[in-house]
């Protein structure tokens, strides 16, 4: 058995199938929606727009953006992947309990969690009325960047842990137990062998942070951090500059551009499977010795602060709320449309993922580089930019689909496609393209060879990409509020319209049942995937 992290043999000597080519390109295209629409708002715009590129205010916009997307990446990165090791391949007490609890942070909206924060850890918060008796009279603000990035860090990390956990469970044991066979300890083993062959895994979490941090509007609009999309949210909504907005946006796509660059030079040619035969066996759990209480200690404090603030506040909202009268109705119907459409967007993401993903990692070149660069744009954008687009060419182009939940699912599918991409892509890097030769050889048809290998091989690339795209769909707020029927409510939109109001005792409930319905479809598939 060799450990091949050599140089890459370039997969792109056969031509790809004409279908999976079009059928990639045909995804792409729809990803290019949004940035046509901003384009045309930039051209009717006029010399305005260059006005509104040379502002010293638009630098500082930019420069400040780019540097909490820096941060956030960075810290996110370092959580994710030590949790995601700890929560599979270590003798962590609890594994799927925590594998479930430290991911659930993702299912919070933003803006829930960032207020929640505030209320809690703010100058005049929670924690200050605590240790008030001991003389604390006001706790240092946690407003502008510091907040934001804490915020940011602690709702976006499970983005790096759900596709490192994705790539764990893909790699070959076999690999790290020749290593140790050679002498290594095990944290050379770990520097060494399994983090190298992590690397699609990690640049994809990493990148998915990048983007949803320059995407935020919630937490940095609650935290008063001046980012780019909260100026253009500002444009959109109180300026009602649509032209001006759209200039910052397609900068925001600019920024998005050169960090996809990067993280492509990053990427290298390296194979991560393995080249000889042998099957896959599940690995031996790492004993923690010494390390098991401080383990549980920092997974417990992540989660406290991540997960357990956010619903202890929101416990408390509800508490007051019931004490001062309030009376909670049922939100069956409000549930069963959240799961709904956020179902029916995980398939389509995973589906519209595969062939780009495919065509990016079996036949590398420029079109198929191409078209995975474009999946990523619309995700770096503001949900309220997408849905505009939509409602731009919807109306035109395609008055069927218009305030229709086709169009609203049409929408999750190009906000969180990339999420889906990025562990489908980490989880095939990892399978030998020779076993889909070996299929094609015996006899078997290109589809026969899809489904009864590739597809089952790519199966925690696939659990781990629906059930990203799922959570996120449970949670978006503008596409849903600007994009969705008539009538057509969801917890997400329940939530923002009591918070709106200043209701939050009425907010309370759906909070709760977002986390429980996304706590109870995490536990299901990290069950399923351990089968």
């Amino acid at each position: 058995m060799d450990i091949p992290m050599t140089t890459h043999r370039r997969a792109g000597r056969r031509r790809p199938p004409p279908a999976l080519t079009f059928m990639a390109g045909a995804m792409a295209a729809a990803m290019l929606l949004p940035l046509v629409y901003l384009l045309i708002r930039t051209i009717e715009l006029g010399p305005g727009a260059v006005e509104i590129l040379l502002r010293p205010r638009t630098a500082r916009v930019f420069l400040s953006t780019a540097a909490l997307a820096a941060a956030v990446t960075t810290s996110a990165t370092m959580i994710g992947v030590t949790l995601a090791w700890l929560t599979t391949r270590a003798a962590l007490p609890g594994r799927r309990f925590w594998a479930t609890v430290t991911c659930l942070p993702l299912v919070l909206p933003s803006y829930v969690g960032a207020f929640a924060l505030v209320g809690a850890l703010g100058p005049t918060g929670m924690l200050q009325s605590l240790l008030q008796p001991f003389g604390v009279e006001r706790l240092p603000s946690i407003y502008g960047f510091p907040g934001a990035w804490l915020a940011l860090t602690l709702f976006t990390y499970p983005y790096v842990q759900l596709s490192v956990r994705a790539g764990l469970r893909g790699l070959d044991p076999s690999i790290e137990e020749a290593a140790r066979s050679l002498g290594r300890d095990r944290r050379r083993v770990f520097l060494e062998i399994t983090l190298p062959h992590l690397r699609p895994s990690i640049h994809a979490g990493a990148l998915l942070v990048a983007l949803y941090t320059l995407s935020d509007f919630g937490a940095v609009s609650i935290l008063q951090f001046n980012s780019f999309t909260r100026a253009i949210y500002v444009q959109y909504t109180s300026a009602l500059d649509r032209g001006a907005a759209a200039v910052l946006a397609l900068l925001l796509v600019l920024l998005t551009y050169a960090i996809l660059t990067f993280e492509y030079r990053l990427r290298g040619r390296a194979l991560y499977y393995r080249s000889s035969a042998g099957s896959k066996r599940a690995p031996a759990l790492v004993p923690l010795g010494r390390w098991r209480l401080p383990a549980l200690g920092g997974v417990s404090l992540i989660s406290l602060l991540a997960l357990g603030v956010p619903l202890i506040v929101t416990g408390y909202w509800l508490t007051h709320g019931w004490m001062s009268g309030e009376r909670f109705t049922p939100h069956a119907d409000i549930v069963f449309n959240s799961v709904l459409v956020s179902a029916q967007a995980a398939a389509a993401g995973v589906l519209a993922a595969l062939p780009i993903v495919m065509l990016a990692v079996r036949y590398p070149g420029a079109f198929s580089r191409g078209c995975e660069r474009c999946a990523y744009i619309a995700h770096a954008l503001p949900g309220i930019a997408v849905a505009l687009a939509l409602v731009f060419f919807g109306a035109r182009y395609a008055p069927w689909l218009y305030q229709s939940r086709r169009m609203l699912v049409l929408s999750y599918v190009i906000l969180f496609l990339p999420l889906a991409m990025g562990s489908l892509r980490a989880s095939l890097l990892q399978m030998s393209p020779r076993l889909e030769e070996a299929g094609r050889i015996l006899g078997r048809s290109s589809r026969s060879v899809l489904t009864s290998v590739t597809l089952p091989l790519m199966r925690p690339g696939i659990f781990m990409g629906l059930s990203l795209v799922f959570l996120n769909a449970m949670k978006e707020l503008p596409a849903t509020l600007i994009l969705g029927p008539t009538g057509f409510h969801t917890l997400a939109t329940r939530i923002w319209g009591a918070t709106e109001e200043a209701f939050f005792a009425r907010a309370a409930a759906p909070v709760l049942i977002l986390v429980f319905v996304s706590a109870l479809s995490l536990w299901i598939l990290f069950k399923h995937e351990e089968e």
